[in-house]
């Protein structure tokens, strides 16, 4: 080293350094990127959903429920949005974050100022914008072609958290998928599981009556509950928030336990 050049920063002046919020936003374009290049993880989880509402609801957009709401508006579209935060946060997200610890990069990325969590902080938020997305082109659709009566100001509450426990459950994926294509295995086996218990294939009541009660205390049949209560104004019953709040809790203490950077 000749007089007068700088001493290149020691790695432990690297980690001390903490990226401001413009890195995440670059991060957070970055996974954007990445989501829209993979072709079938953006379509399917909007596509299929809006596949369902093409096939049903004809039939159920005029039948009436009750104070003015369809049987599209509490039957159909509940099940079609969860089936869109079950889909990317079950089964999306985690591909993603499976691929980058396969692949080495939350390893390299531990040793630099970008800290691992930023990565999967920035791609749950592209998968909150994408359900966000999912969910908006489900409702422009329906109110454009069948009609819609809007729910309750409290259905958002309802969607956020069981994004939320959708999420959470995608994260213990992630945890315990040693590669992406074990990730999609294990996530579409939930997703299935998840939505069959919860009515996604047709009412709970024609399920075995103890596994429709395991259903209905799992995030899509809680969810798919809470929301249709909360479309119409109902009051809340606590059985589904407690549901949806257990999940939340459990999945992010078994996926910080079990999740490895490598």
């Amino acid at each position: 080293m000749t007089a007068g050049t700088p001493a290149a920063p020691a790695p432990s002046e690297l980690r001390g350094h903490h990226p401001g919020p413009r890195s995440f936003v670059v991060m957070v374009i970055s996974e954007s990127k990445m989501v829209l290049r993979d072709t079938a993880g953006m379509i399917v989880p909007i596509g299929m959903p809006l596949l369902i509402l093409l096939t049903t609801a004809g039939g159920t957009a005029d039948v009436e429920v009750g104070g003015g709401f369809t049987a599209l508006d509490v039957g159909v579209l509940p099940i079609v949005l969860m089936m869109v935060l079950s889909m990317i946060g079950v089964v999306n997200m985690p591909s993603f974050l499976a691929h980058y610890r396969h692949s080495g990069i939350l390893k390299r990325m531990s040793v630099t100022p970008v800290s691992p969590v930023m990565v999967l902080a920035a791609q749950v938020l592209v998968s909150v914008l994408q359900s966000a997305l999912g969910i908006g082109l489900a409702l422009g659709f329906t109110a454009v072609v069948f009609g819609l009566n809007l729910p309750s100001n409290l259905a958002l509450g309802i969607l956020a958290l069981s994004a939320a426990a959708m999420y959470a459950l995608g994260m213990i994926v992630a945890a315990v998928s040693p590669t992406p294509n074990s990730a999609v295995a294990i996530g579409l086996v939930g997703f299935l599981g998840l939505g069959a218990l919860g009515g996604m294939f047709g009412g709970r009541e024609a399920l075995p009556e103890r596994l429709a009660v395991v259903g209905d205390h799992l995030p899509f049949g809680a969810g798919v509950q809470a929301l249709q209560r909360a479309w119409v104004g109902a009051p809340m019953e606590m059985a589904s928030l407690s549901s949806l709040l257990a999940a939340v809790v459990a999945g992010v203490v078994v996926s910080a336990l079990l999740f490895r950077w490598e």
